[in-house]
């Protein structure tokens, strides 16, 4: 299994799929499935029951979870795709984007 350097609440853009392009932030991240689920970003429709929270019931849009390959931090400088590397500052692991060389926050 490769490492996982998307977090929740990261500013990313989506690479692959219906979305390609739409940038989002990060809402939850399942490392084991390798998935993230992005704000606004691939939506479904959901058939769903009668309920306290949606009274009518009926269909409701919600964000689905997309495959951890298909999306890419965006660059703090540039606002671009951009890999990053981690270093050591005061015994802290710090992520840098490659393409600006600034900390990822």
């Amino acid at each position: 299994m490769s490492k996982i350097n998307i977090k929740k609440g990261d500013n990313v853009i989506i690479l692959a799929g219906e979305s390609r392009g739409e940038k989002g932030r990060v809402l939850n991240v399942d490392r084991e499935k390798q998935r993230v689920l992005v704000e606004g970003v691939n939506m479904v429709t959901k058939a769903t029951k009668p309920s306290a929270k949606h009274p009518q019931g009926g269909l409701v849009k919600i964000e689905a979870p997309i495959h951890i390959s298909n999306v890419s931090l965006i660059d703090p400088v540039s606002g671009k795709a951009t890999r990053i590397s981690i270093k050591r500052e005061d015994g802290k692991k710090v992520r840098i984007a490659k393409k600006s060389g600034k900390e990822i926050k």
